[in-house]
């Protein structure tokens, strides 16, 4: 009789804490700004702006396409030369720089045709990014003001560049390089990969650079060392088939690196937004605060970079 009361009073306690109603305050969502600009060695600084969207609303391409925002008034400077940016819309370029606005984009050509994405640029060679200049951003919008620094760091170049086999895999590989990193200074690097050879249709297999997983890294931890390191190919995860080579650059592929230097603060930016980005959706993620560059309140960053090119042809 003793046992039957013992868990019929289990049994109660186990329906009560069922039945138990949680409620979660979620936080009013606010709108902020959102400013991506860049400025690179011998290219003209471009900047995006616009408002962050509410993850719990529905989002399309058209709302995507509508957050970007117009009638800011930018300015860029060198310390010595300043320059107003002009407003641009990419369904309504002047002829002939449809190729400089996809680069700044990062979209092929004929995308700019099919979504009306407007930026701010100058094409005036006087504020075009050069090595060791400290390049400051004014924004002006919405009777706010938003400000920011961002310096283009002498680059370090890679010294050598193979294709390497993975294992047993003889047709398929990694992209190894080897840095020789400065000394007694802090330096963080930025990774971004295009493959160059052509497709069935005689198009390049990627018209734009594309940045693996976990582009950037810093050298906290081989300060003036020289050593060798290794990238997968960011594009093998958009294949239907996920196998062995998966990640992997095939034998034959013709690779343009992208290899740029970046500042701290563009590093700490980046760091943690690609941490969010490969952890989204993960509920044991820790959750992660983007730090900005940027003063006034405004989400985002104004980043410097000072790239080296090399082709790295995937062959044994």
């Amino acid at each position: 009789m003793k046992q039957l009361v013992y868990l019929l009073f289990l049994l109660s306690l186990t329906t009560l804490s069922c039945t138990k109603e949680v409620e979660i305050d979620i936080p009013e969502y606010n709108e902020d700004i959102v400013i991506d600009g860049r400025i690179e060695t011998n290219e003209p600084p471009f900047i995006l702006i616009s408002k962050s969207q509410n993850i719990y609303s529905p989002t399309d391409i058209n709302t995507f396409i509508n957050g970007f925002v117009s009638g800011a008034n930018i300015t860029v400077s060198d310390g010595t030369t300043t320059v107003v940016l002009e407003e641009f819309c990419s369904n309504n370029l002047p002829p002939g720089t449809e190729s400089i606005v996809s680069n700044l984009l990062g979209v092929s050509e004929d995308e700019l045709a099919n979504f009306n994405i407007c930026g701010y640029t100058s094409l005036d060679p006087s504020i075009f990014g050069q090595v060791g200049k400290t390049y400051s951003l004014k924004v002006e919008l919405e009777d706010k003001t938003f400000t920011a620094q961002t310096q283009i760091k002498a680059p370090t170049p890679l010294t050598n560049l193979y294709w390497k086999v993975d294992g047993n895999l003889l047709d398929y590989g990694y992209a190894w390089a080897t840095i020789s990193d400065p000394p007694g200074q802090f330096d963080a690097y930025k990774w971004e990969v295009k493959r160059i050879n052509l497709d069935s249709n005689g198009l390049t297999l990627d018209p734009n650079f594309i940045a693996p997983f976990s582009p950037v890294f810093n050298d906290d931890f081989f300060d003036g060392l020289t050593f060798d390191f290794f990238y997968d190919n960011p594009q093998g995860y958009e294949d239907d088939i996920i196998d062995e080579t998966t990640g992997l650059y095939p034998k034959g592929d013709t690779l343009v690196i992208k290899f740029s230097k970046i500042d701290r603060d563009v590093y700490e930016f980046m760091e943690k937004k690609y941490v969010q980005i490969a952890t989204s959706g993960n509920p044991f993620a820790t959750p992660t605060n983007i730090p900005s560059n940027i003063i006034g309140g405004a989400l985002g960053v104004w980043a410097g970079y000072s790239p080296t090119y090399d082709t790295l042809y995937c062959y044994p």
